[in-house]
């Protein structure tokens, strides 16, 4: 049985919001800092890969429904 991605998108985007939030706390005096910088990518990395799942599921759900 195949799983939809709709969970990992759920996932990654969770990640996302977890990433940002957590380099904002990390700001201090500015937010040209490595890690400030790093957790940033790694949100917009996540945010890229969930909308991708999301936009996935919704392919598999009109093949299916073509389907019938």
């Amino acid at each position: 049985m195949r799983f939809s991605p709709l969970p990992s998108a759920i996932l990654y985007f969770g990640l996302g919001v977890l990433f940002t939030y957590i380099g904002i706390q990390a700001a201090e005096d500015t937010i040209f800092n490595f890690i400030t910088m790093a957790l940033a990518i790694f949100a917009t990395m996540d945010f890229i890969v969930s909308i991708r799942l999301f936009n996935l599921h919704l392919r598999i759900k009109r093949a299916n429904q073509d389907k019938k």
